[in-house]
């Protein structure tokens, strides 16, 4: 109804979106169907409402979650301790302090204490489980989730850049990027794929694809075509319902090779 111009939405000042990465595209669409300012930002369960956002009045930086909010320390450590802090640029655990900082979970010390630490800077900080990076400006961008890292061979390899160079593939709608076992590599690369409407395309065609524009380790070995991608209700990707299901169909290939032995 908005797009068909039923339904006035023009008194919207500003909006801030997270969850996801926020597309140009739905920024300049939501813009100009508003007249206000649309903002990517970032929070989290555990810190709501949010811990940042891109300045209103300011610099919004594609692809930043923006600047810390006010009475927010926001800092980058590295994944191997979680002790050290992080220079500029470089990538690692992004762990936040702030007034809405939980106190824990309820009846969890085992997990509270794995996510509330006490830093040897003599403060309390929350572990996010995002991997993050911050610019010369302050300015935090979300790499991807530390569960979600896939490490192919010993390198360290970030579903969230895979799915972003698969995105510009011309017939690309969405497109989900795990790990899966492999008896070699420990993991490999698997993207799941939605093609736009009308369009067909084959595994090798994407693979061969992707090689021209990913390094050796990162490019997806396997490519499954599908319907429609499993999602939270709030639109997010479920890579772990997809991952649960490679692993539940390689137990049942085991199962009935045992079988047939």
């Amino acid at each position: 109804k908005v797009l068909e111009g039923k339904v006035d939405i023009k008194s919207i000042r500003a909006c801030i979106s997270g969850s996801a990465p926020l597309l140009r595209e739905t920024q300049t669409r939501f813009e100009q169907l508003t007249g206000g300012n649309l903002r990517e930002g970032f929070g989290l369960s555990e810190a709501p409402t949010a811990t940042h956002c891109n300045p209103m009045l300011g610099e919004n930086r594609e692809g930043s979650i923006g600047l810390p909010l006010p009475d927010v320390d926001a800092a980058v450590v590295d994944l191997e301790t979680g002790t050290k802090f992080l220079d500029i640029g470089e990538e690692g655990e992004l762990i936040i302090r702030g007034p809405q900082v939980f106190k824990g979970y309820w009846q969890m010390p085992t997990e509270t204490a794995n996510a509330l630490r006490k830093l040897p800077d003599g403060k309390v900080w929350l572990f996010t489980g995002d991997i993050a990076k911050m610019d010369e400006d302050g300015y935090f961008y979300i790499v991807d989730r530390k569960k979600d890292m896939i490490i192919c061979g010993g390198y360290n390899v970030y579903p969230r850049e895979v799915e972003e160079v698969l995105k510009q593939h011309p017939k690309v709608l969405e497109v989900a990027v795990a790990g899966i076992p492999d008896p070699y590599r420990g993991e490999t690369v698997k993207a799941w794929i939605v093609l736009k409407p009308g369009e067909t395309a084959t595994e090798e065609e994407i693979i061969e694809w992707s090689k021209e524009r990913l390094a050796k380790y990162k490019y997806p070995r396997y490519v499954e075509f599908r319907d429609e991608l499993p999602k939270t209700f709030v639109g997010k990707t479920l890579r772990r319902m997809l991952v649960a299901e490679e692993r539940a169909k390689a137990a049942q290939q085991a199962a009935s090779g045992e079988g047939g032995a």
